[in-house]
């Protein structure tokens, strides 16, 4: 008898395997239909998602993880509705031909991008990773099975319950089938999930380094995310100091629960008045900064020479544990400070240290700037740029799916391209191998290669 999981899993694959074969206009067509649905039920998602928020003001709620959970707060859900149809608008990630070669004549090889399959993706606290999640997996041809956080489960599951409405009511006229979306919601199922190896084909985990790190020590099924967000910024001997502050306020103070916000900053002492950038952020954007011995020495003695008020400054400053300060997502209006001497020392901090997320140089300098973007082995590296630019929906992907540290398949924000892999499609004419050299014949392979611009398959 088969398992809760198991028939999960196995409904995911025939789903998606249905889903697969659906044109892009039919899916496209569906991702419309459930941006209308979640618009028109705006009310009763905000209603569900209030209880979410009064729980976890019982619960006392982590700050940054309160802040994450509140869907209504600014611009969040009309975001995420957009978010929805830019997906829809996007360029189908199937069926793109990347290499066309004739083998011989009548015999013409191709490789085609086609969806990676079932998908399982784990979140915490953001109830509209469901909608993103969704667009992604359906436009993509992807099935997805959601787990979202207990802090949100008001939320998630109101939206999935109009998802999966939507879905079941345009399935005649679409073709795509309910179970191509399905929501789960007990860490048991997420156990017995991460055991169905044979119909899932890759798990997304984003949430905490926590989430993360046991995720990946549970399943043998490939595992796309990051642990940490560890992000830094170097400011260099010859950054400009307007940039600098406008820069470095933005990356740690516009939302310091993101995984994309700096962390640490690491300072060249040589840069002219580099205290200010500090100033900037501790006065104007209440950043209470962890500096290392010799910075904070310099740095007060900067701000008594300039007339500022030693206890406002200390209110802001407080030591560095250099065992940890510069390893730690803060999450929190909170930043670790450093002074490196070089780029190449910048580069080797950031090697050591970051989490290999997002990491940036702020240089008037050319050279130094392309031997950061060289040295830093990160998914994302940015020159005289926020490293709050990190995210999927800046980047055009329209949404993403999460961020990936890893080197392989899939790097930085990850959106429709990371949710597919490729086949090679051989057409032939009943040609047979062992008529070729290399399995007992004498013809040999053309091996030419084919024009592939505007070619689908």
């Amino acid at each position: 008898m088969s398992s809760t999981a198991e028939i999960i899993a196995k409904n995911a694959r025939l789903g998606g395997n249905t889903l697969k074969t659906i044109s892009n206009e039919n899916r496209s067509r569906l991702l419309y239909k459930i941006h209308d649905g979640l618009k028109a039920n705006a009310k009763s998602i905000k209603e569900a998602n209030q209880l979410d928020l009064q729980k976890a003001k019982e619960d006392s709620l982590a700050d940054s993880l309160y802040k994450r959970l509140d869907l209504f707060k600014g611009d969040k859900f009309d975001t995420m509705l957009i978010g929805i149809k830019d997906v829809a608008e996007l360029e189908d990630p199937v069926g793109k031909v990347r290499l066309a070669r004739q083998l011989d004549e009548n015999l013409d090889l191709y490789q085609v991008t086609a969806p990676v399959g079932a998908l399982l993706v784990i979140f915490e606290s953001r109830p509209e990773v469901i909608a993103n999640i969704t667009s992604l997996a359906i436009k993509s041809g992807n099935a997805a099975i959601l787990k979202g956080g207990k802090e949100s489960v008001h939320t998630f599951r109101e939206i999935s319950r109009i998802i999966n409405t939507v879905i079941s009511e345009n399935e005649e006229s679409t073709g795509i089938p309910a179970s191509v979306i399905q929501l789960i919601e007990t860490r048991q199922d997420v156990s017995d999930l991460l055991q169905q190896d044979l119909y899932i084909d890759l798990v997304v985990p984003r949430g905490s380094n926590e989430l993360v790190r046991k995720i990946k020590s549970s399943t043998k099924i490939p595992v796309l995310g990051h642990a940490d967000g560890i992000c830094s910024i170097y400011l260099d001997s010859e950054a400009d100091l307007a940039i600098s502050k406008r820069i470095t306020i933005d990356a740690k103070t516009s939302y310091p629960a993101g995984c994309n916000a700096v962390e640490t900053i690491l300072v060249n002492p040589e840069m002219p008045k580099w205290w200010e950038v500090l100033e900037n952020l501790s006065k104007v954007g209440g950043v209470t900064l962890h500096v290392s011995a010799d910075v904070k020495a310099s740095y007060l003695d900067f701000l008594k020479q300039s007339g500022a008020q030693d206890d406002d400054a200390q209110g802001k400053i407080v030591d560095a544990d250099e065992s940890k300060d510069f390893d730690r997502e803060f999450l929190s209006l909170d930043c670790a400070v450093k002074f490196v001497h070089s780029t190449e020392d910048a580069i080797a901090h950031i090697n050591q240290h970051s989490s290999k997320h997002t990491d940036a140089i702020i240089t008037e300098n050319k050279a130094k700037a392309e031997l950061f973007m060289k040295g830093v082995d990160s998914s994302g590296v940015y020159w005289n740029a926020s490293t709050r630019f990190a995210d999927g929906f800046r980047y055009g992907f329209g949404t993403e799916v999460g961020i990936s540290t890893s080197k392989i398949h899939a790097r930085g924000p990850v959106g429709l391209d990371g949710l597919v892999s490729y086949q090679y499609q051989l057409r032939g004419n009943g040609q047979v191998a062992s008529d070729y050299i290399g399995s007992g014949g004498k013809k040999a392979f053309i091996h030419k290669n084919l024009d592939i611009s505007n070619l689908r398959l």
